[in-house]
Formats: structure tokens, C-alpha cells, sequence
């Protein structure tokens, strides 16, 4: 097992109808390449063995004969192979013909699972051929010299991986009201495998798609799901082979129908991650031995799988996760990003019946967006953007490029300027608690953040207003704020934006919003490197202060912090993920560093967030001491930060 992944298969064949010998030799073919590209559950579709289109033919004895043969030659290659293997195939139990999957390990059948919901309409009429497993009698059946289970209540769980537990249901049993998996995964199934024969017709492919997608998501499971394909009878029917592999609702990897040049798509899944989102779902949980309709007794068949080293993913681990890499998908999900900020503004300014909105003004990002948030917010309440009051305040670090950026933006947005230095109302602080301001420590940098956070909460008071945040979950979660200072305000609107989006969202409201007159200005602004600008400029003005440089890049921060709040992951398993996300762009040793200073930053700064202002959450991330993060303020980071310690002596050695 690689950091809790395995990798899953779907393999199809190409059907030779009733040639058993054919096509188990094809089936044997596509397990050996599947084996060459270290996939270690691969499932082959419905009646495999025979082909699905066998009609009166499955009644042959010579036929179901030759498949038992057939079978006998798929389990003796299994040996050795250390490969969980499921085949379909009719067998005869308690004189009824079944339509069955068995499951197969390194030469022996774990398992055999009868189909439930037979179809007897339309284009199939399975009841003619094959009954239903809640007609079988036997637990057990006698199979290729071997006495194996036989039912619909087998579960498959690894004795070496406490996190990989197998559930098997049958085509059409997915299409039933309460499909068999969802009492399998409420008994801790964590994958299910479906062996299917599935015609094609005109918009059934999504609709099949949709089935497996939201039993997925509903189930958090993973689900691999395949049907037949090329070389079943086209008398009546034709079918394209149609195989997904899903991940609590996300598609892994896909085979579209007719896509015959592709016998087998495979994908890891993240058994980890699965595990933490049950973990966290309180709905899941409820169900579990809630009720007798719920309550299944299952038998669990035990095997033992020694997991393949898999060095690297063959899906895509986004660099980016806060940020759709898909850019319809990402257009989407600005623009309902910015009605929940907008939206919530609105909502806050109606409660208190607040007439004027300030903010602190930089020229970078933060405040830009929650600019673009409160102008969208006036205009939708019809109110005149006069009464937001955009306050630029100078201090020791502005740097013009900033200042003139700010006062162009607000300019052009039609909202009241304001300009307050800071500078003289600093110096007379530092002379009051004996500081010199030539010594540019934490003293010299906060009290600068204090001076603009009064400003801000004064003429909120005088103006009657609300002040409006602009520091966003980045921040917080590394605590990269001034405690009462800009980590204080009266709504925050960018409180669950991570800085890789903050970008992302401005570039989106130029490209949808905005006129002529301000595109450049944005452009320039997203170009801009983050900085509090709290120390003064370089020699040529330039800023001088540039926070990654300091606490590290926003894009892994964003990356660590994403994959500990939202599934819990050790870091070993979190820097396994960022190499392979950033590769070429970061190397080990970098991530290593800064995921120390992340952990580090995200502990001893959690008092900042335990007293964090009200602001909309936006998405499934949220450091609100009220809602998605509740953590003590003096909790111990030794554990982790352990973790890392001990995986750098190693690279060290």
C-alpha cells in the first residue's frame, strides 16, 4: 500500500459468444498486461466467460460445463499473481441457474456472488434463464474442487490494510431503489465492484454514468464499475463496453462506450481518503445499525493482499485544489464563490442596517477582492457606492507602485477615497512605549497593523458603518495577521478564500465585471507580489517585504492546508502528494522545508483563529471556531512535526 492508495482495473474483452476457450484466453491476456501495469483488483464484466448474449444457450449443459473448465484455467494462471480478480459466469446452485461473479486469489475462489435484480423487460429477459438470488438455498457450494461462500452477504475484507473492505453487486442490482452496495458500504465496504452488461441506446451512457456517480458519492466508496463490450451478439442489441472508476463522486478514469482500442483503464484510490470523509459524516454514521431495514448480517471473507509499492499516481493530483483545473468547471465555481461573499454582505448590512462600508485599501489582492465584493453587494441593494469608504494609509513600507493601484481602482469604481497616513501616528506610538522605530521588529511591523485597524474602527463608528475584512484563510491558517490588528474587522467577506484562489476570483471578475478602465488596473494588482508592506521599500521603491519569501509559497500552503483540514492526512502521505503534484516545480527538500514551517505557523497561531470576526464559508474548507475547525488554542504539534523530522534524517542520510 502506497500512502493508502491501490491500484483498481476494468478490464473488456472482446467477446467470442459462447467460444468459453476464446475468450478466457483473452481474459488471461488483459490480466497479464493489467498485472505489467501493477493493478491489483481488476474486474471483468458480466458472464465474461460465456458472453451475455448466450440466450437459450445458457440452458446447454455443455455450455455451463466448458465455462466451469474455463474457470479452472483463470484461477490456476491466478496463482501467485497476487491479484484480486471478480469473472462472470452462470452457475448451477440448488438446481437454479445463477448469473454469478467469483472472486479469485492467487489460485483460490474467495467468493461467489449470485445477481439479485434479474430484468424481465424491455430487451432482456434474464427470468427466462437465471433466478434471483434470494431464491438460493446454499451458503456454500463445491466449485472447481473447491467448497467456497456462495450468497449476496459476502464481504471482502483485507487482513493486512484494515481500510480495503470489497463489496460485489451485479448489474441491474445497481439500477434497484436500495441498491445491495448501500447496505454493503454501511458495513464498511470501502470499494465496490460491478460487473455489468449494459446495451447502449441513445443518452443511456449518461444516465449510467450519473448511477454510478452519485451511488459513489452517496455511499462514499469507490466504485468500479464495467461492462461488456465488442463481440456480444448484435441481434437485437449492441453494447460498448462502458467502464468508470469513481471516487466519492469524483471520476477517476473512464472507458466511453465503443472506445475498443482501450481493453483496460485502471486508477489508484485513496482508501485513506475515503475513510476520513465517513469519519466526519454524521449522516453515514447514523444509519448504521439504526434499524432492522438498515441492519444486514454480513459474513466477512477474509484475504490477504501484499499491496504493490506504486512510486508514482496515475491520476491527477492538483497542485491547485481549491482551484478547478477544468476552466468551465472553474468559470462555475468563481462565480458561485462570489454570490456566497456577495450574498453574505448583503445579508449583514441588511441585519444591522448599515449605510456605509469601510475598508483598508493596500493595492494588493485581499483588499481588492473584498472591494469588488462590497461593490457588487451596493449595487445589488441599490445603494450608492459613494457611502463605501475605500481608506488608503500610507505608512513606512507603501511603496507607489500599491499606493497609485489603490487610488486608481477606488477612483474608477465611483467609491469614496480616503487618504490617512499613518507615519506620524506611529512615530508617536513608538515614542510612547519607548520603541525606536529604526529597529524593524514585530513591535515595529504590528503597531503599524493597530494604527490602521483603529482607523478603520473609528470611522466605521463615526460614519455609522461596518468595517470589512479583507484577510483571507491563507492567512489565518498560517497566522500571517496582526492580532487586533488586520486579523480584526466586523465581516470578514475573504475569511474562507485561500490566496490561490484570491488570484484566481479577481482574474475571473475581470474577465466577467469589469470595464475597459479597470482591467489593466486588476492586471497589474494580480501581478503585484504579496506583501504587508510594513517595512520600507528598496532602495529603487520596490517593495522590500515579500511574505512568501519569508513564510514560504502560498501554493504549497495552500496544498498542505487543504489535504490536513479537509481529509485529516499525515504529512508523510501530504509531502508523497505535493511531489507529485509539484514536480519540476518544487523538489523534496523544498517541500520538506516549508511543510515544517507550516505546521510550525498552523499550531502556535490557532488563538488568532479562536476569536476570528463572522464571514461567509464558501467552500468545504473553513477555519471558523463557530463551524469546521474547532481546536484548542495550546494544543502540541510535536507529533507531527515528529513525522517530519524523522522523514528529513532519512533524506539526510
Amino acid at each position: 500500500m502506497s500512502n493508502g492508495f491501490i491500484r483498481i482495473g476494468a478490464a473488456v474483452p472482446k467477446v467470442t459468444v459462447c467460444d468459453c476457450k476464446k475468450n478466457v484466453d483473452e481474459i488471461i491476456k488483459l490480466i497479464k498486461q493489467a498485472k505489467e501495469n501493477l493493478v491489483q483488483i481488476l474486474a471483468f464484466p458480466e458472464l465474461c466467460i460465456t458472453g451475455y448474449t448466450c440466450g437459450d444457450l445458457f440452458n446447454n449443459e455443455l455450455l455451463l460445463n466448458e465455462s466451469i473448465k474455463e474457470l479452472k484455467r483463470i484461477i490456476d494462471y491466478s496463482a501467485n499473481l497476487n491479484m484480486l480478480i471478480l469473472v462472470g459466469i452462470p452457475l448451477m446452485v440448488d438446481d437454479q441457474l445463477f448469473n454469478c461473479g467469483v472472486f479469485i486469489l492467487n489460485g483460490k475462489i474467495l467468493g461467489v456472488i449470485p445477481k439479485t435484480a434479474i430484468p424481465n423487460h424491455g430487451e432482456f429477459y434474464e427470468k427466462r434463464w437465471f433466478a434471483s438470488s434470494t431464491n438460493a438455498i446454499s451458503k456454500e457450494i463445491k466449485l472447481c474442487d473447491q467448497i467456497v461462500p456462495f450468497g449476496t452477504d459476502l464481504l471482502f475484507k483485507s487482513t493486512n490494510n484494515k481500510n480495503l473492505c470489497i463489496g460485489i453487486e451485479i448489474c441491474e442490482d445497481l439500477w434497484t431503489p436500495i441498491p445491495p452496495s448501500s447496505f454493503q458500504c454501511l458495513h464498511g465496504a470501502t470499494l465496490i465492484l460491478n460487473p455489468s452488461a449494459s446495451n447502449e441506446a441513445v443518452g443511456k451512457s449518461n444516465y449510467r454514468k450519473s448511477l454510478v456517480k452519485q451511488q459513489s458519492a452517496r455511499c462514499m466508496t469507490g466504485y468500479l464499475y464495467v461492462s461488456c463490450g465488442y463481440g456480444e451478439s448484435t441481434t437485437d442489441l449492441v453494447f460498448g463496453g462502458h467502464a468508470m472508476i469513481y471516487e466519492n463522486g469524483s471520476l477517476l478514469k473512464e472507458r466511453r462506450p465503443f472506445e475498443d482500442n482501450i481493453p483496460i483503464i485502471y486508477s489508484e484510490l485513496d482508501l485513506d481518503r475515503l475513510i476520513s470523509d465517513r469519519r466526519k459524516s454524521s449522516s453515514f454514521k447514523t444509519l448504521i445499525g439504526s434499524d432492522e431495514n438498515y441492519s444486514k448480517n454480513f459474513r466477512t471473507i477474509y484475504f490477504e493482499l501484499s499491496f504493490n509499492k506504486l512510486s508514482n499516481l496515475t491520476r491527477y493530483i492538483n497542485p491547485y485544489p481549491f482551484v478547478p483545473s477544468n476552466i468551465q468547471t472553474k468559470n462555475e465555481r468563481c462565480s458561485e464563490i462570489f454570490s456566497i461573499q456577495v450574498n453574505g454582505l448583503i445579508k449583514r448590512l441588511e441585519h444591522t442596517k448599515a449605510k456605509t462600508v469601510v475598508l483598508g485599501i493596500s493595492g494588493g489582492l485581499d483588499s481588492t477582492l473584498a472591494l469588488l465584493v462590497c461593490v457588487e453587494a451596493f449595487d445589488k441593494l441599490k445603494m450608492n457606492r459613494k457611502n463605501i469608504l475605500g481608506i488608503t494609509m500610507p505608512g513606512f513600507g507603501t511603496t507607489d507602485r500599491t499606493y497609485k493601484n489603490a487610488i486608481n481602482l477606488m477612483k474608477n469604481l465611483g467609491v469614496t477615497i480616503k487618504e490617512i497616513s499613518i507615519k506620524d501616528a506611529c512615530l508617536q506610538h513608538f515614542k510612547d512605549i519607548d520603541h525606536n522605530p529604526e529597529i524593524h521588529n514585530s513591535t515595529y511591523e504590528n503597531g503599524q497593523a493597530r494604527e490602521r485597524t483603529q482607523i478603520l474602527m473609528d470611522l466605521a463608528n463615526k460614519e455609522n458603518g461596518l468595517v470589512i475584512g479583507t484577510g483571507d484563510l491563507s492567512e489565518l491558517a498560517l497566522g500571517w495577521a496582526t492580532y487586533n490588528g488586520d486579523h480584526m474587522s466586523m465581516y470578514g467577506v475573504n475569511t474562507s478564500i485561500p490566496k490561490t484562489l484570491v488570484r484566481t476570483l479577481i482574474s475571473w471578475i475581470n474577465d466577467v465585471k469589469m470595464p475597459k478602465n479597470i482591467k489593466s488596473i486588476l492586471i497589474d494588482i494580480m501581478d503585484t507580489p504579496v506583501s504587508p508592506e510594513l517595512l520600507p521599500p528598496t532602495k529603487d521603491g520596490n517593495i522590500n517585504q515579500k511574505t512568501e519569501d519569508i513564510v514560504g509559497p502560498y501554493e504549497l500552503h495552500d496544498f498542505f492546508l487543504y489535504y490536513l483540514i479537509r481529509f485529516g492526512f499525515t504529512p508523510s502521505k501530504i509531502i508523497f502528494l505535493a511531489q507529485i503534484a509539484f514536480k519540476g516545480i518544487y523538489d523534496k527538500q523544498t517541500i520538506l522545508k516549508w511543510i515544517k514551517v507550516f505546521y510550525k505557523r498552523f499550531f502556535s497561531q490557532q488563538f488568532k483563529r479562536s476569536c476570528l470576526p463572522d464571514g461567509p464559508k464558501v467552500g468545504s474548507i473553513s477555519l471558523s471556531p463557530r463551524g469546521d475547525w474547532r481546536m484548542p488554542s495550546d494544543a502540541s504539534s510535536r507529533i507531527w512535526l515528529d513525522e517530519i523530522e524523522s522523514i528529513i534524517k532519512k533524506e539526510n542520510v
